[in-house]
This record gives structure tokens, C-alpha cells and sequence, in this order.
């Protein structure tokens, strides 16, 4: 991962695309206990500090139900990521390694993802232990763990299918 804006040797960065908006809206703010990145975890810990998501309103109402669930998956906008990375040195030792096979925060979208702990729920804010990302970054979306959901809709022919396609 790079620490901070370095390139490391056997790097290679790419003059990315313009920009096209995908319509996404940051629907909350993380508050967590890091503030700069040689600081932060490269890992969430389920054991690690309790973490504040903040959701705005009009979104609040959409937690209703999230308290059923252990473990959440926490998506986020990593606003402090450089973007133009395809091959990173995570060791530093020049020995390098396409940027999809990797969970560092330098991507061409830099979403981050992690599988939290809930605490609790109230009054638009949830707590969490779990976390890796800085303190104040966006909020995309909140979900159940994809281990512990069952889906609620009724079944769909893709449901039920397997093997090679």
C-alpha cells in the first residue's frame, strides 16, 4: 500500500480517465479514531475501537431493521486514496503486484469495504468495531453480512442455479 503519495520502486501509475459521474451520493460520515494514514489500521479488527457511522437524514429510516444483524458490511469513499496506481509494492521491496489482486485503498475507485461488529443503533447513529478507514470519510452504503442474510423476497429462477454457466 502506499503510505502516502510515494511511488515505490517497480510502481506504475496511469494517467486515469476524466471523471463520469456514477450518481453515487454519500448518504453519512465515519467517525473512527485515526486521522492520518500511517496511523490507520491496513485491517478492521471485530475487537478493534468502537467507530461512529453517521447517517443524514433523509437516510436515517433506512436502518430500521440493521440492529437484527451482528456483523454489517460497511461500504465507504476512500476520499484521501490516490487513484492512479496498477501496480503496487506493498512490501516496499520492489517486488509488485496488480492493484485488483490487493486490498489497498489506491485503486482506480477507491471504495473501501469493511465486515464490522454492531454495537448499536440510535438516533441516526450507528457504532461499530471494525473499522480501517480516517475519520471523517463518506459513507456509501450499509448492508447485512452477506453470511448472515437470507433473502427476505420471494425465490427467482437465478436462485437456484449452479455449476458452470
Amino acid at each position: 500500500m502506499v503510505r502516502l503519495n510515494e511511488i515505490r520502486a517497480g510502481e506504475v501509475a496511469v494517467a486515469p480517465p476524466e471523471a463520469q459521474d456514477a450518481g453515487l451520493v454519500f448518504i453519512g460520515r465515519i467517525h473512527t479514531p485515526w486521522t492520518d494514514r500511517l496511523g490507520c489500521p491496513r485491517q478492521g479488527r471485530l475487537d478493534g475501537p468502537t467507530c461512529r457511522i453517521e447517517v443524514f437524514p433523509p437516510w436515517r429510516e433506512a436502518l430500521d431493521g440493521v440492529a437484527l444483524y451482528e456483523r454489517l458490511e460497511v461500504l465507504y469513499w476512500l476520499d484521501r486514496s490516490r487513484r492512479d496506481l496498477v501496480r503496487q509494492s506493498p512490501a516496499d521491496d520492489g517486488t509488485t503486484r496488480g492493484t485488483f489482486s490487493l486490498r489497498s485503498p489506491v485503486r482506480p475507485n477507491p471504495i473501501g469495504t469493511s465486515i464490522v461488529r454492531l454495537i448499536g443503533v440510535e438516533d441516526g447513529v450507528v457504532q461499530v468495531r471494525g473499522l480501517d478507514c480516517l475519520d471523517g470519510t463518506p459513507l456509501l452504503d450499509i448492508k447485512p453480512d452477506r453470511t448472515l442474510f437470507t433473502p427476505l423476497a420471494p425465490p427467482q429462477a437465478g436462485d437456484a442455479e449452479t455449476g458452470a454457466a
